[in-house]
């Protein structure tokens, strides 16, 4: 197996994410740091147009999305096992729902003011100003929940959390799954990246305890690695086969047609390519860059739209 390339940034919640399922699963990977706002042309190079963070390469195959991303760190190294059968139903409805209604409110609440002044200390304004351009541009001009309401909101979903863990250490059971890591990045960010803001979490002891659990996981064995290293090991690898059932048709859309995939709520940019799997969880798109060479870039197929391109 090539191998891992986890392209990140250290404040980004959705890569702790990632960064503590490599370290559960005491994974070796390479550790590519990207731009927190775009342009990312050396991401972009390997996605076709997709900006979100993180992205996980393993050799000329480019995996977008942290659920699809759990799903292949899962299937290389099944144990320790982030998804046992017997959570196998319950946990990614909780680890879907951690990745959006809890990380927006938690964000929201996270980028007030006192917020902002901590996590940009000592930047330049204009580091600020264009942050905050490209995360509005990233909501396609929908409105950020203020942070009153975001606050509320944080308060019931950490009761939510806490009521899930019962007194267990993590939220199903002895050993933690996809839903802790899901729930934990977050309230990670709140309470690593805005400490000012961090006194939410006081009236959850429980909940403080299991971060304190997840913390300790640690990141694995993680080795520094440039951005132009990967797209060489992108260049001089072949995608991996596509599996034999690759084609659950939704759309009316063939095979073998360029196709443009893209998020359908947050991070709007799509990707292009030739559509060679849609199978029932995800979509495979085969790319030709003169940086990456031939690239299979791997998307899931809950919350992403597919739409073909006109010649």
């Amino acid at each position: 197996m090539s191998e891992l390339i986890l392209h990140h940034y250290p404040s980004s919640p959705f890569a702790e994410k990632v960064r503590l399922i490599l370290g559960y699963k005491q994974l070796a990977w390479k550790s590519v740091f990207i731009p927190m706002i775009m342009p990312k042309p050396d991401l972009t190079a390997l996605t076709g147009g997709y900006r979100k963070t993180p992205v996980l390469q393993i050799g000329a195959d480019i995996y977008c999305d942290t659920a699809l991303i759990c799903e292949v760190l899962e299937q290389l190294a099944p144990t320790p096992s982030i998804a046992p059968e017997k959570v196998k139903a319950a946990a990614p409805i909780v680890a879907q729902w951690a990745d959006s209604a809890l990380f927006t409110a938690s964000m929201a609440w996270n980028f007030q003011p006192a917020g902002v002044a901590q996590v940009f200390a000592g930047a330049p304004a204009e580091g600020v100003q264009a942050f905050v351009a490209d995360r509005a541009a990233m909501r396609a001009g929908a409105p950020r929940m203020a942070s009153a309401d975001a606050g509320a909101t944080y308060k019931i979903y950490l009761q939510r959390i806490a009521s899930l863990l019962g007194g267990q250490d993590f939220l199903f059971g002895a050993q933690p799954c996809v839903a802790d890591f899901a729930a934990y990045h977050p309230l990670w960010f709140t309470q690593e990246r805005t400490p000012p803001l961090a006194g939410i979490l006081d009236a959850t002891p429980d909940v403080k305890s299991w971060m304190a659990r997840m913390k300790a996981i640690g990141h694995g064995i993680p080795d520094p690695c440039s951005a132009e290293e990967a797209l060489q090991a992108a260049h001089r690898s072949t995608p991996a086969s596509v599996p034999g059932e690759v084609f659950q048709d939704e759309h009316g859309i063939a095979l073998g047609s360029q196709v443009a995939i893209a998020a359908d709520h947050f991070g709007l940019e799509p990707s292009e390519g030739e559509l060679v799997a849609a199978t029932r969880t995800r979509y495979t798109l085969r790319r030709n860059d003169e940086r990456a060479g031939t690239v299979h870039v791997h998307f899931p197929r809950v919350g992403f739209t597919l739409k073909k391109v006109s010649p």
